[in-house]
């Protein structure tokens, strides 16, 4: 039996480990490895789904803004051995003009978003990124709801380079989505009210 007969019975393995995982957990593969964590938290959840929100519209839709993309929650990618399951990815639709008929991709995205929380932060950046480097993600930002900050990444011959990094509550136009003016306040959690 060959080495890739070897890693594909490996990862077949791995995939039914995750498939076996309950609702409640988040399953992925990269490096060989099963790696299982829980649902996302509150926090992380709203700026995902904020973040979803305000870039549909105009770039999935094409309702006030260019269109021509599909921008997916936790879409699963299949990206050589590894599966990886962002927060968010989009494709120009230039590349994938429709939707495959399997319930995962296996062309790399043009944009991934990861929501940052502090037992994962180190694997999104560490082994995560080079990942979606090494198969041609161009652009991937990454979003800290604790820090309320969105950091943003241009990757070209594998290696990443951070262009633009924003905080707190200000309105920012990042790529691939220029176009769009984000209000980054509508990430976060709302400051409690103050007792008067």
């Amino acid at each position: 039996m060959s080495t890739s007969d070897d890693e594909r019975e490996k990862k077949a393995a791995l995939y039914e480990e995750l498939r076996a995982l309950e609702p409640n957990f988040v399953g992925e593969i990269f490096h060989g490895k099963l790696r299982v964590s829980p649902r996302p938290r509150p926090r992380h959840a709203l700026a995902t789904s904020a973040l979803g929100g305000q870039i549909m519209p105009s770039f999935h839709l094409g309702k006030g803004g260019p269109g021509g993309w599909w921008i997916l929650d936790e879409p699963e990618l299949h990206l050589g051995y590894d599966v990886l399951v962002p927060d968010l990815a989009g494709w120009r639709r230039e590349r994938m003009p429709g939707l495959p008929e399997e319930a995962y991709f296996s062309l790399a995205p043009d944009w991934i978003c990861e929501v940052l929380s502090s037992s994962t932060a180190g694997e999104e950046r560490v082994r995560k990124l080079p990942i979606y480097g090494r198969e041609g993600v161009e652009h991937a930002w990454l979003v800290d709801p604790d820090a309320r900050s969105l950091e943003v990444f241009r990757q070209a011959g594998g290696e990443w380079t951070m262009i633009a990094g924003f905080m707190g509550t200000e309105s920012v136009r990042a790529a691939p989505f220029e176009e769009l003016e984000l209000s980054l306040g509508d990430l976060w959690e709302p400051d409690a009210p103050k007792d008067e």
